[in-house]
Protein backbone atom coordinates (compact mmCIF):
# COMPACT_ATOMS: atom_id res chain seq x y z
CA UNK A 1 0.00 0.00 0.00
CA UNK A 2 2.78 2.34 0.59
CA UNK A 3 4.96 1.33 -1.74
CA UNK A 4 3.50 1.35 -4.46
CA UNK A 5 2.72 5.29 -4.10
CA UNK A 6 6.48 5.79 -3.04
CA UNK A 7 7.80 3.79 -6.48
CA UNK A 8 5.41 6.02 -8.59
CA UNK A 9 6.76 9.77 -7.59
CA UNK A 10 10.10 8.12 -7.41
CA UNK A 11 9.46 7.17 -11.13
CA UNK A 12 8.25 10.92 -11.82
CA UNK A 13 11.79 12.18 -9.58
CA UNK A 14 14.50 10.13 -10.99
CA UNK A 15 13.09 8.58 -13.80
CA UNK A 16 10.90 5.55 -15.38
CA UNK A 17 14.43 3.48 -16.55
CA UNK A 18 15.70 2.99 -12.97
CA UNK A 19 12.76 2.19 -11.45
CA UNK A 20 11.70 -0.14 -14.46
CA UNK A 21 15.21 -2.03 -13.83
CA UNK A 22 14.92 -2.15 -9.99
CA UNK A 23 11.15 -3.60 -9.65
CA UNK A 24 12.15 -6.00 -12.49
CA UNK A 25 15.15 -7.04 -11.16
CA UNK A 26 13.95 -7.63 -7.84
CA UNK A 27 12.07 -10.97 -9.11
CA UNK A 28 14.97 -12.94 -10.46
CA UNK A 29 16.69 -13.38 -7.41
CA UNK A 30 14.21 -15.41 -5.54
CA UNK A 31 14.11 -18.22 -8.40
CA UNK A 32 17.66 -18.32 -8.75
CA UNK A 33 18.25 -19.14 -5.85
CA UNK A 34 15.94 -22.08 -6.07
CA UNK A 35 17.15 -23.24 -9.01
CA UNK A 36 20.74 -23.99 -7.75
CA UNK A 37 19.23 -25.31 -4.28
CA UNK A 38 15.56 -26.57 -3.09
CA UNK A 39 16.56 -28.17 0.24
CA UNK A 40 14.48 -27.17 2.87
CA UNK A 41 16.19 -24.18 4.17
CA UNK A 42 16.67 -22.86 0.98
CA UNK A 43 13.03 -22.76 0.25
CA UNK A 44 12.32 -20.47 3.11
CA UNK A 45 15.21 -18.17 2.18
CA UNK A 46 12.94 -18.31 -1.28
CA UNK A 47 9.68 -17.49 0.49
CA UNK A 48 10.96 -14.47 2.31
CA UNK A 49 12.91 -12.99 -1.11
CA UNK A 50 9.92 -13.65 -2.84
CA UNK A 51 7.47 -11.62 -0.46
CA UNK A 52 10.09 -8.85 -0.19
CA UNK A 53 10.12 -8.98 -4.57
CA UNK A 54 6.36 -8.89 -4.68
CA UNK A 55 6.29 -5.99 -2.38
CA UNK A 56 8.40 -4.04 -4.77
CA UNK A 57 7.48 -5.40 -8.14
CA UNK A 58 3.53 -6.75 -7.31
CA UNK A 59 1.44 -3.96 -9.40
CA UNK A 60 4.52 -1.24 -9.55
CA UNK A 61 6.11 -2.16 -12.86
CA UNK A 62 2.46 -1.68 -14.26
CA UNK A 63 2.19 1.89 -12.92
CA UNK A 64 5.82 3.17 -13.93
CA UNK A 65 5.03 1.14 -17.51
CA UNK A 66 1.88 3.13 -18.12
CA UNK A 67 3.66 6.34 -17.36
CA UNK A 68 6.29 5.47 -19.40
CA UNK A 69 3.89 4.80 -22.32
CA UNK A 70 2.32 8.22 -21.22
CA UNK A 71 5.42 10.06 -22.18
CA UNK A 72 5.27 8.59 -25.53
CA UNK A 73 2.12 8.27 -26.89
CA UNK A 74 -0.32 11.37 -27.19
CA UNK A 75 -3.74 11.26 -25.24
CA UNK A 76 -5.78 10.09 -27.93
CA UNK A 77 -4.14 6.62 -28.48
CA UNK A 78 -3.41 5.68 -24.79
CA UNK A 79 -6.45 3.73 -24.20
CA UNK A 80 -5.29 1.57 -26.91
CA UNK A 81 -1.72 1.34 -25.76
CA UNK A 82 -2.92 0.34 -22.62
CA UNK A 83 -5.19 -1.95 -23.44
CA UNK A 84 -2.29 -3.53 -25.65
CA UNK A 85 -0.07 -3.64 -22.62
CA UNK A 86 -2.21 -5.52 -20.18
CA UNK A 87 -2.88 -7.89 -23.77
CA UNK A 88 0.40 -8.67 -23.63
CA UNK A 89 0.25 -9.78 -19.97
CA UNK A 90 -2.20 -11.86 -20.72
CA UNK A 91 -0.39 -13.71 -23.60
CA UNK A 92 2.42 -13.67 -20.59
CA UNK A 93 0.05 -15.71 -18.84
CA UNK A 94 -1.49 -17.95 -21.32
CA UNK A 95 2.07 -18.64 -22.32
CA UNK A 96 3.79 -19.50 -18.92
CA UNK A 97 1.04 -21.98 -17.90
CA UNK A 98 1.64 -23.81 -21.47
CA UNK A 99 4.92 -23.83 -21.27
CA UNK A 100 4.43 -25.08 -17.49
CA UNK A 101 2.56 -28.05 -18.40
CA UNK A 102 4.39 -29.02 -21.27
CA UNK A 103 8.16 -28.32 -20.08
CA UNK A 104 10.16 -30.92 -18.22
CA UNK A 105 9.95 -30.41 -14.59
CA UNK A 106 14.00 -29.78 -14.69
CA UNK A 107 13.94 -27.10 -17.31
CA UNK A 108 11.09 -24.91 -15.79
CA UNK A 109 13.35 -22.72 -13.21
CA UNK A 110 16.15 -22.38 -15.94
CA UNK A 111 13.61 -20.92 -18.89
CA UNK A 112 12.06 -19.11 -16.17
CA UNK A 113 15.07 -17.45 -15.00
CA UNK A 114 16.38 -17.06 -18.86
CA UNK A 115 13.42 -15.12 -19.41
CA UNK A 116 13.67 -13.36 -16.23
CA UNK A 117 17.23 -11.76 -16.69
CA UNK A 118 16.30 -11.00 -20.24
CA UNK A 119 13.80 -8.41 -19.13
CA UNK A 120 16.30 -6.27 -17.67
CA UNK A 121 18.76 -6.73 -19.86
CA UNK A 122 16.57 -5.67 -22.94
CA UNK A 123 15.51 -2.28 -20.93
CA UNK A 124 19.04 -1.45 -20.01
CA UNK A 125 20.30 -1.29 -23.77
CA UNK A 126 16.99 -0.49 -25.68
CA UNK A 127 14.96 1.60 -23.25
CA UNK A 128 15.26 5.28 -23.27
CA UNK A 129 14.74 7.67 -20.53
CA UNK A 130 11.13 10.04 -20.52
CA UNK A 131 12.12 11.94 -17.97
CA UNK A 132 14.53 15.04 -17.11
CA UNK A 133 16.49 13.99 -14.14
CA UNK A 134 17.49 17.06 -11.81
CA UNK A 135 20.97 16.65 -11.40
CA UNK A 136 21.50 19.41 -8.61
CA UNK A 137 22.91 17.67 -5.91
CA UNK A 138 22.26 19.37 -2.20
CA UNK A 139 25.42 20.14 0.03
CA UNK A 140 26.48 17.79 2.49
CA UNK A 141 25.03 17.28 5.55
CA UNK A 142 25.02 14.51 8.63
CA UNK A 143 23.69 11.45 8.26
CA UNK A 144 20.71 12.24 10.22
CA UNK A 145 19.89 15.85 9.05
CA UNK A 146 19.53 13.92 4.83
CA UNK A 147 17.24 11.08 6.28
CA UNK A 148 15.16 13.77 8.12
CA UNK A 149 15.22 15.37 5.24
CA UNK A 150 13.90 12.55 2.68
CA UNK A 151 11.48 11.55 4.90
CA UNK A 152 9.80 14.91 5.16
CA UNK A 153 10.14 15.20 1.16
CA UNK A 154 8.79 11.82 1.07
CA UNK A 155 5.58 12.83 3.30
CA UNK A 156 5.17 16.02 1.56
CA UNK A 157 5.58 14.27 -1.88
CA UNK A 158 2.87 11.69 -0.50
CA UNK A 159 0.27 14.44 0.85
CA UNK A 160 0.82 16.45 -2.66
CA UNK A 161 -0.43 13.06 -4.34
CA UNK A 162 -3.23 12.35 -2.24
CA UNK A 163 -3.78 16.49 -2.71
CA UNK A 164 -3.79 15.68 -6.43
CA UNK A 165 -6.27 12.71 -6.37
CA UNK A 166 -9.30 14.55 -3.58
CA UNK A 167 -8.83 17.85 -6.33
CA UNK A 168 -9.97 16.38 -9.31
CA UNK A 169 -13.12 14.94 -9.28
CA UNK A 170 -12.23 12.36 -11.86
CA UNK A 171 -9.44 10.92 -10.11
CA UNK A 172 -11.42 11.22 -6.76
CA UNK A 173 -13.80 9.44 -8.62
CA UNK A 174 -11.72 6.44 -9.82
CA UNK A 175 -10.18 5.86 -7.08
CA UNK A 176 -13.43 4.82 -5.73
CA UNK A 177 -14.12 2.74 -9.21
CA UNK A 178 -11.01 0.85 -8.31
CA UNK A 179 -11.19 0.47 -4.55
CA UNK A 180 -14.62 -1.19 -4.97
CA UNK A 181 -13.68 -3.05 -7.76
CA UNK A 182 -10.22 -4.41 -6.76
CA UNK A 183 -12.40 -4.97 -3.17
CA UNK A 184 -14.94 -7.49 -5.54
CA UNK A 185 -12.42 -8.97 -7.52
CA UNK A 186 -9.35 -10.19 -4.97
CA UNK A 187 -12.27 -11.51 -2.64
CA UNK A 188 -13.49 -13.76 -5.45
CA UNK A 189 -10.52 -14.95 -6.65
CA UNK A 190 -8.68 -15.52 -3.11
CA UNK A 191 -11.36 -18.07 -2.30
CA UNK A 192 -12.81 -19.16 -6.18
CA UNK A 193 -11.00 -22.60 -6.09
CA UNK A 194 -11.52 -23.09 -2.74
CA UNK A 195 -15.35 -22.34 -3.07
CA UNK A 196 -15.52 -24.85 -6.73
CA UNK A 197 -13.60 -27.69 -4.93
CA UNK A 198 -15.96 -27.79 -1.89
CA UNK A 199 -19.43 -27.27 -3.95
CA UNK A 200 -18.44 -29.02 -7.60
CA UNK A 201 -15.34 -30.83 -6.85
CA UNK A 202 -13.21 -28.81 -9.34
CA UNK A 203 -9.79 -29.84 -9.38
CA UNK A 204 -6.63 -27.79 -9.90
CA UNK A 205 -6.78 -28.83 -13.56
CA UNK A 206 -10.60 -27.82 -14.30
CA UNK A 207 -9.28 -24.32 -12.34
CA UNK A 208 -6.72 -24.08 -15.01
CA UNK A 209 -8.69 -24.65 -17.70
CA UNK A 210 -11.06 -21.66 -16.38
CA UNK A 211 -8.20 -19.61 -16.13
CA UNK A 212 -6.50 -20.53 -19.72
CA UNK A 213 -10.47 -19.57 -21.42
CA UNK A 214 -10.31 -16.74 -19.76
CA UNK A 215 -6.72 -15.93 -20.80
CA UNK A 216 -7.56 -16.47 -24.29
CA UNK A 217 -10.25 -14.59 -24.50
CA UNK A 218 -8.84 -11.73 -22.79
CA UNK A 219 -6.18 -11.56 -25.31
CA UNK A 220 -8.59 -10.80 -28.18
CA UNK A 221 -10.17 -8.31 -26.26
CA UNK A 222 -7.97 -6.37 -24.84
CA UNK A 223 -5.17 -6.20 -28.39
CA UNK A 224 -8.15 -6.15 -31.00
CA UNK A 225 -11.28 -4.94 -29.53
CA UNK A 226 -11.02 -1.85 -26.86
CA UNK A 227 -8.96 0.09 -30.04
CA UNK A 228 -11.48 -0.50 -32.36
CA UNK A 229 -14.30 0.60 -30.07
CA UNK A 230 -12.46 3.24 -27.63
CA UNK A 231 -12.66 5.84 -30.76
CA UNK A 232 -15.76 5.56 -31.19
CA UNK A 233 -17.94 4.78 -27.30
CA UNK A 234 -14.88 6.20 -25.21
CA UNK A 235 -13.31 4.51 -22.03
CA UNK A 236 -16.15 5.12 -19.17
CA UNK A 237 -18.64 3.26 -21.58
CA UNK A 238 -16.16 0.54 -21.51
CA UNK A 239 -15.71 0.91 -18.52
CA UNK A 240 -19.27 0.65 -17.45
CA UNK A 241 -19.77 -2.57 -19.27
CA UNK A 242 -16.34 -4.23 -18.19
CA UNK A 243 -17.93 -3.41 -14.73
CA UNK A 244 -21.42 -4.96 -15.68
CA UNK A 245 -19.69 -8.62 -16.96
CA UNK A 246 -17.50 -8.68 -13.72
CA UNK A 247 -21.02 -8.62 -11.80
CA UNK A 248 -21.99 -11.22 -13.92
CA UNK A 249 -19.25 -13.25 -13.89
CA UNK A 250 -19.62 -13.09 -9.64
CA UNK A 251 -23.57 -13.75 -10.00
CA UNK A 252 -23.05 -16.65 -12.09
CA UNK A 253 -20.28 -18.16 -10.05
CA UNK A 254 -22.12 -17.37 -6.84
CA UNK A 255 -25.63 -18.55 -7.79
CA UNK A 256 -23.92 -21.87 -9.75
CA UNK A 257 -26.03 -24.44 -9.70
CA UNK A 258 -24.58 -27.05 -12.25
CA UNK A 259 -20.45 -27.57 -12.86
CA UNK A 260 -20.93 -25.82 -16.02
CA UNK A 261 -22.14 -22.63 -14.88
CA UNK A 262 -18.98 -21.42 -13.48
CA UNK A 263 -17.46 -21.82 -17.28
CA UNK A 264 -20.34 -19.73 -18.22
CA UNK A 265 -19.45 -17.38 -16.03
CA UNK A 266 -15.81 -17.08 -16.67
CA UNK A 267 -16.35 -16.07 -20.62
CA UNK A 268 -17.16 -12.91 -19.05
CA UNK A 269 -13.64 -12.31 -18.31
CA UNK A 270 -13.19 -11.49 -21.58
CA UNK A 271 -15.08 -8.28 -21.12
CA UNK A 272 -14.80 -7.63 -17.45
CA UNK A 273 -10.55 -7.85 -18.15
CA UNK A 274 -11.20 -4.36 -20.13
CA UNK A 275 -11.56 -2.87 -16.74
CA UNK A 276 -8.11 -2.24 -16.14
CA UNK A 277 -6.97 -0.48 -19.56
CA UNK A 278 -9.93 1.92 -19.43
CA UNK A 279 -9.24 2.63 -16.01
CA UNK A 280 -5.54 3.56 -16.34
CA UNK A 281 -6.47 5.59 -19.62
CA UNK A 282 -9.27 7.57 -17.80
CA UNK A 283 -6.12 8.41 -14.57
CA UNK A 284 -3.57 9.20 -17.43
CA UNK A 285 -5.77 12.04 -19.07
CA UNK A 286 -6.80 13.56 -15.81
CA UNK A 287 -3.10 13.49 -14.86
CA UNK A 288 -0.46 16.10 -15.86
CA UNK A 289 2.23 15.54 -17.42
CA UNK A 290 4.25 15.40 -14.60
CA UNK A 291 2.34 13.46 -12.51
CA UNK A 292 1.63 10.61 -14.04
CA UNK A 293 3.62 8.41 -12.09
CA UNK A 294 2.64 9.93 -8.62
CA UNK A 295 -1.00 9.51 -9.48
CA UNK A 296 -0.88 5.90 -10.96
CA UNK A 297 0.89 5.04 -7.66
CA UNK A 298 -1.37 6.45 -5.56
CA UNK A 299 -4.51 4.82 -6.89
CA UNK A 300 -2.81 1.54 -7.08
CA UNK A 301 -1.96 2.24 -3.52
CA UNK A 302 -6.03 2.33 -2.80
CA UNK A 303 -6.44 -0.78 -4.97
CA UNK A 304 -3.35 -2.41 -2.64
CA UNK A 305 -5.22 -1.31 0.48
CA UNK A 306 -8.45 -3.36 -1.17
CA UNK A 307 -6.74 -6.35 -1.83
CA UNK A 308 -5.46 -6.48 1.58
CA UNK A 309 -8.92 -6.17 2.68
CA UNK A 310 -10.77 -8.41 1.14
CA UNK A 311 -9.51 -11.83 1.68
CA UNK A 312 -10.04 -10.92 5.44
CA UNK A 313 -14.19 -10.91 5.10
CA UNK A 314 -14.22 -13.06 2.12
CA UNK A 315 -12.36 -16.50 3.68
CA UNK A 316 -13.91 -17.03 6.67
CA UNK A 317 -17.66 -15.88 5.02
CA UNK A 318 -17.01 -18.31 2.57
CA UNK A 319 -16.10 -20.97 5.21
CA UNK A 320 -19.30 -20.42 6.93
CA UNK A 321 -21.69 -20.81 4.02
CA UNK A 322 -19.60 -24.17 2.88
CA UNK A 323 -20.04 -25.82 6.29
CA UNK A 324 -22.84 -27.25 7.78
CA UNK A 325 -23.58 -24.58 10.13
CA UNK A 326 -24.55 -21.85 7.36
CA UNK A 327 -27.83 -19.84 7.57
CA UNK A 328 -29.27 -21.28 4.59
CA UNK A 329 -28.33 -22.76 1.66
CA UNK A 330 -26.39 -20.52 -0.30
CA UNK A 331 -22.59 -22.18 -0.81
CA UNK A 332 -21.43 -19.05 -2.87
CA UNK A 333 -23.16 -16.27 -0.85
CA UNK A 334 -19.49 -14.59 0.17
CA UNK A 335 -19.05 -14.32 -3.77
CA UNK A 336 -22.83 -12.22 -4.29
CA UNK A 337 -21.47 -10.09 -1.69
CA UNK A 338 -18.54 -9.33 -3.36
CA UNK A 339 -20.67 -8.67 -6.22
CA UNK A 340 -22.51 -5.91 -4.23
CA UNK A 341 -18.61 -4.39 -4.06
CA UNK A 342 -18.55 -4.45 -8.32
CA UNK A 343 -22.64 -2.84 -8.44
CA UNK A 344 -20.74 -0.09 -5.59
CA UNK A 345 -17.93 0.34 -8.38
CA UNK A 346 -20.48 0.48 -11.20
CA UNK A 347 -22.28 3.52 -9.81
CA UNK A 348 -18.98 5.35 -9.33
CA UNK A 349 -17.90 4.54 -12.90
CA UNK A 350 -21.48 5.68 -14.31
CA UNK A 351 -21.05 9.33 -12.25
CA UNK A 352 -17.77 9.73 -13.90
CA UNK A 353 -16.89 12.94 -15.97
CA UNK A 354 -13.70 11.96 -17.52
CA UNK A 355 -13.94 14.67 -20.55
CA UNK A 356 -14.27 17.95 -18.25
CA UNK A 357 -10.74 16.77 -16.93
CA UNK A 358 -8.51 16.16 -19.06
CA UNK A 359 -5.54 18.06 -18.60
CA UNK A 360 -3.40 16.66 -21.09
CA UNK A 361 -5.31 17.04 -23.96
CA UNK A 362 -5.69 20.53 -23.09
CA UNK A 363 -2.18 20.92 -23.21
CA UNK A 364 -1.62 19.52 -26.15
CA UNK A 365 -4.39 21.59 -27.95
CA UNK A 366 -2.69 24.82 -26.62
CA UNK A 367 0.91 23.71 -27.78
CA UNK A 368 -0.51 22.64 -30.64
CA UNK A 369 -2.28 26.22 -31.32
CA UNK A 370 1.04 27.71 -30.52
CA UNK A 371 2.99 25.71 -32.96
CA UNK A 372 0.61 26.54 -35.35
CA UNK A 373 0.73 30.02 -35.11
CA UNK A 374 4.72 30.57 -35.13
Amino acid sequence: MLVLPLLGQLADEYGRKPLLLLTVSTTIVPFALLAWNQSREFVYIYYVLRTISYIISQGSIFCIAVAYAADVVSVRNRAAVFSLITGLFSASHVLGNVLARFLPEKYIFLVSIVLLIFCPVYMQFFLVETVEIDTTREQDSGCLTKSMKVLNKRYKSMKDAAGIVISSPTLRGISFVSFFYELGTSGITSILLYYLKAAFGFDKDQFSEILMMVGIGSIASQILVLPLINPLVGEKVILCIALLASIAYALFNGLAWAPWVPYLGASFGVIYVLVKPSTYAIISKASSVTDQGTVQGFIAGVQAMASLLSPLAMSPLTSWFLSSNAPFNCKGFSIIVASICLVISLCFACLLQPGENSIQETEEDMEASLLSNS
